[in-house]
């Protein structure tokens, strides 16, 4: 092979992007360390510096060489022995070349993490076998679920310590698939490992023979990177005009996504004037297909206006224009998140000014429960929704990461304080500031009153929501359905089956479908008690921001709460505890009763 054959192998080499999260002394910077070296891509010079500092400040125990200290170059990370900063290692094999990101696994740098998970293609995710999953491994796990990673390696390092034992790893991997199942991971690979001795970094290790998978070097060598690009939409954001002379006007930029060819029909955003692409203009030369991530310039049939911060689409294929959208936020700054604020906004290559018009809730990520909030403080996430000065061309992040993400900017001290996630767009005609509790002002109401129907039918409509374990909620709520028709009542259950297979149908049951799931069961529930029936129904899962979200979808009818068994709720969330073990005939009668006591007309009982 000649030299420019090698040089033009090399440089069409696929990239992995991929990045280490974990808990602290979980392995990660060893690992690195020892995939360098054992795939012998450290240079002998690195190497007598590696031998050196390993006798002078390693971690790894007498005659071992420390691989950490390959990737721990700060003072402060080799006196404690921790990765404080992210730390960029770029190597390549035959086959693929690769950009590491090393990120820390201490909580207060949960923000340094999420910087090196932006760019990233595919997480190695490491638990201790000694220790199994523990809460900064499910801090981890929803961080990279947030930022929708495609691929992801869980790599349970220090077998050896666990004697190599099939079952530690199993028990592992069970608890980790129980804890992620609302996360909706896709393409989930376990592996077990020992970072420190080599065992299944590189090659297969004759130390865990029951283990039947590839070892991580060829996975990572061979996982489809391909897949996780958008190759349907067609995104160029516009970052700058070139005009050299009179007969050449070309807008250049980086497709952030889809594919576009000449002759293809545009759109230019915001004007939505339509043109053609003549030409793909390259340092190259002039391409027939462009696509993501390349870099191009490109020239059109007509003189269109369009200015940096603008964006051309396919003319059938248009995204969001927004000025008010939603997005969850990983807040990054000492100074904390609040309502109110106005920020600078940094999207694709639109920048503009953006107020944060309500903070909807924050995530405590270790148990994946919501809570109301005045503010974020660092390393916190949170639902923000808010109204930028310009209008944005934005898709969800879960479908475009590149149009569906942001930074937020301080305009006073020019540092970035956040970086959102787009969830949704609210449409250009909502009023600024609105929220669930204005829907008052919106309701459109008929000519029979909630006070006629309550006359007719003996009662006001209520909803009553059970929650707890599955089976006995979804008996108890049957139960209660025929006892108040028996009394000639108008009573109506809803099964969890009969909302998901229907009117949910289009969406899953991950952490990220939550929101939306609770909206359409809080808008269907005012809609059946505004008629005046007893809506009852039951959610296994729910936390406090679910119960007070639903609580003002209903408004100004009322939710009543029946728990069967312990709850994570607080105890004012909940009408009616009942515990588990009961008579079903003694829980009818008490939730009757209650019933009684907020029927709201006293001449009529239930």
């Amino acid at each position: 092979m000649d030299i420019d054959q090698f040089l033009n192998q090399h440089e069409n080499k696929s990239l992995l992007r991929l990045l280490t999260c974990g808990s602290v002394d979980d392995g990660k910077s060893t690992l690195i360390g020892r995939l360098l070296y054992d795939s012998k891509l450290i240079f002998d010079d690195q190497l007598s510096a590696l031998h050196a500092d390993s006798e002078r400040v390693g971690n790894a125990g007498d005659g071992e060489i420390d691989y950490a200290l390959l990737l721990d170059g700060l003072k402060a990370e080799r006196e404690q022995g921790i990765t404080i900063d992210v730390a960029y290692r770029y190597f390549a094999t035959p086959k693929r070349k690769f950009i590491i990101a090393d990120t820390p696994g201490h909580e207060q740098y949960t923000r340094n993490m999420a910087t090196g998970a932006s760019t990233a293609d595919l997480a190695l995710i490491l638990i201790d076998a000694r220790y199994g999953v523990i809460t900064q491994t499910k801090r981890h796990t929803f961080l990279v679920s947030l930022l929708g990673l495609k691929h992801i390696v869980v790599v349970i390092n220090k077998m050896d310590l666990k004697d190599y034992d099939e079952t530690v790893f199993d028990a592992i991997r069970a608890d980790f698939e129980a804890f992620s199942k609302e996360l909706d991971l896709p393409n989930v690979t376990f592996i077990p490992i020992s970072a420190l001795k080599g065992d299944n970094v590189v090659g297969k290790s004759d130390n865990i023979p029951w283990y039947e998978g590839e070892p991580l070097l060829p996975i990572l060598e061979e996982v489809d990177v391909a897949s996780g690009i958008n190759l349907d939409d067609f995104r160029f954001p516009v970052q700058l005009v070139s005009r050299p002379d009179l007969n050449f006007r070309g807008f250049a930029g980086t497709v952030a996504s889809g594919t576009v060819r000449p002759g293809d029909r545009i759109k230019a955003l915001p004007s939505l004037k339509e043109s053609t692409i003549k030409r793909i203009v390259t340092a190259d030369g002039d391409l027939e297909e462009a696509f993501a991530p390349q870099s191009i310039m490109l020239e059109l049939n007509d003189e269109i206006d369009i200015s940096n911060g603008e964006m051309i689409v396919h003319a059938e294929n248009v995204p969001h224009i927004s000025t008010h959208l939603e997005a969850s936020v990983v807040w990054m700054a000492e100074t904390p998140l609040e309502a109110g604020k106005t920020y600078v906004i940094r999207h694709t290559s639109r920048t503009t000014k953006a107020k944060i018009t309500e903070l909807k809730f924050s995530v405590d990520i270790n148990t994946l429960q919501k809570h109301p909030a005045e503010e974020l403080q660092l390393n916190e996430i949170g639902r923000i929704a808010l109204t930028t000065h310009l209008p944005l061309f934005l898709d969800p992040y879960v479908k475009n990461r590149e149009t569906g993400s942001f930074i937020l900017i301080d305009p006073i001290a020019n540092t970035t304080v956040g970086a959102g996630m787009i969830e949704c767009h609210l449409g250009e005609d909502k009023p600024d500031g609105e929220s669930i509790d204005r829907r008052e002002f919106l309701w459109e109401q008929g000519r029979v009153t909630p006070g006629n129907r309550a006359q007719r039918n003996r009662h006001k409509g209520k909803w009553v929501l059970f929650i707890g374990d599955e089976t006995l909620t979804h008996r108890l709520a049957k139960d209660l359905e025929y006892k108040l028709f028996d009394k000639r009542l108008h009573s109506y259950y809803l099964g969890l089956s009969s909302l998901t297979e229907g009117l949910e149908a289009d969406i899953g049951d991950s952490f990220w479908d939550r929101e939306e799931h609770i909206r359409r069961i809080g808008e269907l529930g005012r809609i059946l008690t505004d008629a005046g029936l007893i809506f009852i129904s039951s959610l296994e899962r729910v936390d406090d921001y679910d119960l007070t979200r639903l609580k003002v979808l209903n408004s100004p009818n009322e939710l009543l709460v029946i728990a069967i068994g312990e709850s994570a709720v607080k105890k004012q969330h909940i009408n009616l505890q009942l515990d588990v073990g009961g008579a079903m005939e003694d829980w009818v009668k008490a939730i009757e009763a209650e019933l009684d006591r907020h029927t709201g007309l006293p001449e009529y009982t239930i």
